[in-house]
């Protein structure tokens, strides 16, 4: 790109796999076409032919325009078409109308043209009738082509700018790469004012052949790609996405995402609680755990969580999760202090449990009256400032529970020209190694000037409270996520898989099966006895001893509770022949009896098969619950026991199962098999099945029970 950014101080990219040939030719183009070249002014052809000649690789251009042919253009002849040149191109640029594309690609095909830009959105009919859009595609891959867009912006790699508009040139070379569906974020993040340098930056849109794991995967074979930034409305090419996510995980490269939109994870449910547990974000929050890409939920995060990445610099890793551990702030104002608070506890960002001894250096350099505390208030009137703030910054630095430090301070334009807050920055910069900022909360009166000569020496300057301390969460993030166990996959039973395969393709697949199911997975059931009128139902509970419980088995009604179509705690035959000719009168005479489970905590865990990625394992609140407490953790198969205690851990209902009241605590670990052998199910079977679901699935000291299961296929 031509310009050196700032600084880099990231670990390079290794290990990635070898890119498409037909992406490394669009992005390191060497030679080039503008189809619909012109000279008009302000127009797509003469912009985009202007930007393209800025690309220090490209070395041969054509311009084709058929309307035009013969014409000059910005002192270059204009071809009829583009198999009046001799030799196919690297890249075709197609700044033509929807209505033209399909010949122009068709065109490009025959000549042997290795790839192109679309930036129009390619909507409408193509000649034959079909879409328009699948038509294109279908004719640029089977020229092998590659094929940035419909309806992008195009793309700025280290050596060509294939872009619509006119931007910076150069722009600043360096580690992050840029893959986005929007072409305003696009623009918008290349002209931000931050110390961003690109090695790739692309606006893939509709990505009608190119994928954002094409990108990716050419991304992570380029020795400066050090992170790699994403705003994605959806993800084509999952498992291939997957491969590449890995590599940057496995590289050390971080990947910051801000996902848009919906999955349609809960669309893939008719019935079953699973769906709407997982929810429409279920699919994005289950692959950014599973790769331990950092979240982020709107643009300002993401700038934050990307300046604060580039600096290089990491919290040490001592312990995942460590007691006390946390970040520390150096503040001006009380009033912000407490905002700080606030909003650090919101956002689930710890501060640290300062030692003893940094209290006492920090008495040493405060006024009277002002506590040695953190978050650290040191406003005062006794000592220099850029001194006091300096020694502030670097006691807090020196904790040893401190993983990174914030100058949480309003940057703003001193009129009397004093830099005491700068300069006690990059002071506090250069006597440690931990990481530093500068957190300002009023993005609007950041003194720009101050903001650029600190960026020059590497040290980030958030843009507001929130993203600043979100940023600060990300960082510790990725620390504890070097510090996870890999997931090991479970061996596949081949025998069990097709055995149940064949099973799930019949006609009927009642409620016994449904327990044979889980049985043969590890998920135990209490027995249960499929009946048919009164007199099988009372002989029933006398085999299987009272108390017990009648549920509708009517096909058809997944939710049997809704619809008061189960009977709980029968201690009678008369009980149950009662509750037998209440359900066969309201819901059909087929019912089941099963012995009354003894009493525990209640979750909810299914798979549900989402149409982006696939299935997806959730566990949740149970039985009622479900539908009242959006409290639930979705994941990628396969996973280990490490997996399933992450996801219970990020439930409220967790601390449930560690006993309260006369409840006991419940036997965690054959919880979390039980999550194991979900996953084993979705791993198997996660193809055929639409859904599975236990419901409640209770937990006791003596382990676990399936209570209700719905399946759906």
């Amino acid at each position: 790109m031509g310009e050196e950014g700032t600084r880099v101080g990231v670990s390079p990219s290794s290990g990635a796999g070898a890119p498409d040939p037909a992406v490394v030719a669009m992005l390191e183009a060497r030679t080039a076409a503008l189809v619909g070249a012109t000279p008009r002014p302000g127009t797509l052809g003469l912009r985009a032919l202007v930007e393209l000649e800025r690309s220090p690789s490209v070395g041969a251009i054509h311009l084709v325009n058929p309307r035009r042919a013969g014409e000059r253009v910005r002192d270059r002849t204009v071809l009829s078409s583009l198999e009046d040149i001799d030799d196919p191109v690297d890249l075709v640029l197609f700044a033509v109308g929807d209505e033209h594309l399909e010949d122009a690609i068709s065109s490009a095909a025959r000549h042997g043209d290795r790839s192109g830009v679309v930036f129009s959105s390619a909507a409408g009919a193509a000649h034959d009738g079909t879409a328009r859009r699948d038509r294109i595609a279908a004719i640029a891959r089977d020229a092998g082509m590659a094929l940035c867009g419909g309806g992008c912006m195009g793309f700025v790699s280290q050596t060509v700018r294939a872009i619509g508009y006119l931007e910076h040139a150069p722009l600043p070379a360096g580690p992050i790469a840029l893959v986005t569906h929007s072409g305003s974020v696009f623009s918008a993040l290349l002209r931000a004012e931050r110390p961003f340098g690109w090695t790739l930056a692309v606006s893939s849109g509709q990505e009608l052949v190119t994928t954002t794991a094409a990108y990716l995967e050419y991304a992570l074979s380029q020795p400066g790609t050090g992170i790699l930034a994403l705003v994605l409305e959806t993800l084509r090419e999952p498992e291939r996405a997957f491969a590449a996510l890995e590599r940057a995980r496995d590289a050390g490269i971080p990947v910051v995402a801000l996902t848009v939109g919906t999955s349609h994870g809960g669309g893939a449910m008719v019935a079953a609680h699973s769906g709407a547990l997982a929810g429409s974000d279920g699919a994005w929050e289950a692959l950014c755990d599973r790769y331990g890409v950092l979240r982020v939920h709107d643009l300002e995060e993401l700038c934050d969580t990307v300046e604060l990445l580039l600096s290089g610099r990491r919290p040490p890793g001592r312990g995942r999760g460590a007691a006390g551990r946390g970040i520390a702030a150096v503040l001006d104002s009380g009033a912000e202090r407490a905002l700080l608070m606030d909003v650090a506890d919101a956002c689930g960002v710890p501060f640290a449990d300062i030692a003893a001894s940094t209290r006492t250096a920090l008495e040493g350099v405060l006024d009277p009256g002002l506590v040695a505390e953190n978050p650290l208030d040191v406003w005062g009137r006794g000592r220099d400032t850029e001194e006091l703030f300096t020694d502030a910054l670097v006691a807090l630095a020196r904790d040893d529970a401190v993983d990174a430090v914030a100058l949480a301070v309003d940057l703003v334009s001193e009129f009397d020209g004093d830099e005491s807050y700068p300069a006690s920055v990059v002071a506090a910069w250069n006597r440690t190694e931990k990481p530093l900022c500068v957190l300002s909360h009023v993005p609007s009166a950041l003194d720009r000037a101050s903001a650029h000569k600190l960026r020059a020496q590497g040290i980030p300057v958030l843009e507001g409270t929130r993203s600043g301390l979100l940023a600060l969460r990300h960082l510790l993030e990725l620390r504890d996520q070097a510090a996870r166990p890999v997931t090991a996959p479970r061996p596949l039973d081949a025998a069990r898989r097709d055995r149940w395969r064949a099973r799930l393709g019949r006609d009927v697949f009642g409620p016994g099966d449904a327990a044979a199911l889980l049985a043969d997975y590890g998920i135990p059931a209490p027995p249960a006895v499929a009946v048919a009128n009164r007199t099988e139902a009372v002989a029933a509970a006398g085999d299987l001893g009272y108390p017990v419980v009648l549920k509708t088995a009517t096909p058809g009604l997944a939710h049997k509770s809704d619809v008061g179509g189960v009977r709980l705690g029968l201690a009678s035959p008369g009980e149950v022949d009662a509750a037998y000719l209440d359900l066969a009168g309201r819901l059909g005479p087929l019912v089941t009896v099963t012995p009354m489970a003894p009493p525990g905590v209640e979750l909810a865990l299914g798979l549900v098969r989402d149409p982006m990625l696939g299935p997806l394992v959730v566990v949740g609140a149970g039985g009622t619950l479900v539908d009242l407490v959006a409290d639930r953790a979705v994941a990628l198969p396969p996973l280990g026991v490490h997996d399933a205690r992450r996801m219970l851990g990020r439930l409220r209902a967790r601390r449930l199962l560690d006993g309260y009241r006369d409840v006991p605590a419940a036997d965690l670990e054959a919880v979390l098999r039980s999550i194991q052998s979900m996953s084993d199910v979705a791993v198997e079977l996660g193809d055929v099945l639409r859904a599975l679901e236990v419901n409640p699935l209770r937990c006791t000291a003596e382990g676990v029970l399936a209570l209700d299961v719905l399946v759906e296929t």
